[in-house]
């Protein structure tokens, strides 16, 4: 497994957070002017974005929980079979749905006048102006739409989310590196609950491309809190004291967080503590 650099962990870590507005000015970050889509959940918020540039690469940004529902569907976690061409094992039935659940529609801007929009502005409308119908496609069907032509010209995509998103990435991604041999080139995640079952992990295509990153004692990463029922996939960076670890143990990762909360007063004498806090002068 390649690892994971620091430009890379920081753009994708950009776009998660930044994807949860509803204004999203995607030219900011470097993509072309015409390269961007949004999918509509069933309540017409946009859930996944795909972003590229015309001579690059794309990103799918899945977004996390928005909605009551959504933290609803969290608890729904009995098994639900991958929607893979063969068979990919169950995952959890509330993330799935998620990509199951039908989509609305976005349409194109018409009738106004946009002279005096700038192109990031006219661009944004482009991919936000809702429809008051479904149209009977589901998340996942519009996300393979949206992404077969850009594999087409030959684009490889990499999928990242936040939390419940991430988890959709996961799916999303086994489904489509099915019917898509070697498009995806990796999977970055933060903050994902652990998505499938044991025969998911086993089944999963893709460990050596995911990267599931965990911040000190982030409880979401422990959820749904059934030991030997769920499993994460790929590899976890754990961030902890300023170092990165590599897939350390859940049990672990919590002894180490009480015992440093235990002795942080302590630790905080080190010299080490104060050195970390030169930057702190620049500002003075």
């Amino acid at each position: 497994m390649k690892r994971l650099k620091r430009y890379q962990y920081e753009r994708y870590a950009i776009l998660c957070r930044d994807a949860y507005p509803a204004h999203f000015d995607h030219l900011q970050y470097g993509f072309s002017e015409l390269g961007r889509r949004d999918i509509k959940n069933r309540w017409g918020k946009t859930i996944i974005r795909i972003l590229w540039r015309d001579d690059g690469d794309a990103v799918v940004v899945f977004k996390g929980s928005q909605s009551v529902w959504d933290w609803l569907l969290n608890l729904v976690f009995i098994p639900s079979r991958v929607d893979a061409p063969e068979h990919a094992g169950h995952v959890h039935w509330g993330f799935q749905f998620l990509l199951r659940q039908p989509s609305r529609s976005a349409s194109r801007i018409s009738n106004r006048d946009t002279s005096t929009l700038t192109s990031a502005q006219q661009a944004d409308i482009t991919h936000s102006i809702e429809e008051n119908q479904l149209d009977g496609v589901s998340v996942i069907e519009k996300l393979e739409s949206c992404i077969a032509p850009l594999i087409a010209q030959g684009k490889r995509l990499s999928f990242t989310g936040h939390s419940s998103g991430g988890s959709m990435a996961i799916i999303a991604a086994e489904i489509l590196e099915q019917k898509y041999p070697n498009a995806i080139k990796r999977i970055v995640t933060f903050g994902q609950p652990a998505t499938g079952y044991w025969n998911f992990k086993q089944r999963y295509r893709l460990k050596s491309k995911t990267y599931r990153i965990c911040c000190d004692v982030d409880m979401v990463t422990f959820l749904p809190g059934l030991p030997f029922l769920f499993w994460h996939v790929g590899e976890l960076l754990w961030l902890h004291n300023d170092r990165i670890y590599h897939n350390m143990p859940s049990l672990v990762r919590i002894i180490r967080v009480l015992t440093s909360w235990l002795l942080r007063p302590i630790a905080y004498h080190f010299m080490d503590k104060y050195i970390r806090r030169k930057d702190y002068f620049d500002k003075h």
